[in-house]
């Protein structure tokens, strides 16, 4: 992380970036506050164009003829000219190639119960795209004290549930926020994790000239309170398994400390492939291959399962009705 941009909270030891007035864990002043913002390094890219049916914005290599955005497949692609944006500090590398994207789809296909028999064959891979992401990954250390109710009491007590508490201390390696204004959280968690260790230290390390990517759209300020959110959940479900065996009114309070966020960029294969005249999208993970998406859901089956189903019950309605007219 670039200590030139990033100063530590004088309090808490929580990370600051230098438009912020204030530490947003514990509220001191920040003394490196810079509301100039100049903190954001002007990106070395080429060619900056803007989707305008999304809103996603992308950098596209020299060479690139035909522009057709990855995420929406719009081709009302307009022209940008270069901004500030941030500058990601790592990038973790692609590995998934093309052809093993493309096997990996078919094979999805064709696994669940409710796709249709020949979604792997008869399917019309499209556009194939690879793109870097843009994410934030956050880290943090937390020390949480909690109380809740515990059941059953002990032998003798008056009632059923009888207090607890108890503290918890973590820590948080890898938080992922997204910074694209295409993919949602649900869509990340879908085909996470990432191994971010896997990371490049520096961008010199991958030549990024001749690939697509999106460009940040979610500040680090604005990423910081979902981080935060999202630690607090997992923290509370941390807790709930310290409470013996059942547990109500858990009440968790969590102090976050020497929380710092790097922005980074990951591989995502984005592919478009048709079914019977209907376009569905998928997402695979560049480096790990987990897959994630829409697929054809097979109607034919389930009119066929709610046939037997409806021909079981029936079966047992006539077996009462024998059974009650023999009696």
């Amino acid at each position: 992380m670039s200590t030139d941009a990033i100063h530590r909270c004088g309090i808490c030891r929580c990370y600051l970036d230098n438009e912020d007035l204030f530490c947003g864990n514990c509220g001191t002043e920040n003394a490196h506050a810079d509301s100039s913002a100049k903190r954001l390094a002007n990106a070395p890219t080429f060619h900056n164009f803007s989707c305008q049916s999304c809103g996603a914005s992308m950098s596209y290599d020299a060479s690139a003829q035909a522009l057709r955005c990855p995420f929406c497949g719009s081709t009302k692609m307009e022209r940008r000219e270069t901004a500030r944006s941030v500058k990601p500090h790592s990038v973790v590398p692609r590995v998934i190639s093309q052809q093993q994207a493309e096997a990996t789809l078919r094979e999805w296909l064709g696994r669940g119960f409710w796709r249709p028999k020949d979604a792997a064959r008869a399917s019309q891979i499209g556009k194939m795209t690879a793109v870097y992401v843009p994410y934030w990954v956050f880290e943090a250390k937390t020390d949480t004290h909690w109380t809740a109710d515990s059941s059953p009491a002990p032998p003798g007590s008056r009632g059923d549930w009888y207090p607890v508490s108890g503290r918890n201390r973590s820590q948080y390696p890898g938080i992922l926020i997204g910074g694209s204004s295409v993919l949602t959280s649900r869509e990340t968690q879908a085909i996470a994790p990432f191994r971010l260790e896997a990371a490049a230290q520096a961008l010199d390390a991958l030549d990024l000239t001749n690939e697509i990517v999106e460009e940040f759209r979610v500040p680090r300020k604005l990423a910081r309170p979902l981080a935060r959110s999202t630690i607090e959940e997992l923290e509370r479900a941390a807790c709930t398994q310290h409470v013996p065996n059942r547990a109500r009114k858990l009440r968790v309070n969590v102090r976050i400390s020497a929380m710092q966020g790097s922005p980074a960029l990951l591989p995502v294969w984005i592919l478009a492939y048709r079914y019977k005249q209907k376009l569905f999208r998928v997402l695979i993970n560049g480096q790990t291959g987990k897959i994630a998406g829409d697929a054809p859901f097979s109607y034919h089956k389930l009119v066929v399962a709610l046939l037997i189903l409806g021909g079981i019950v029936g079966f047992f309605i006539l077996l009462s009705i024998i059974a009650a007219a023999a009696s």
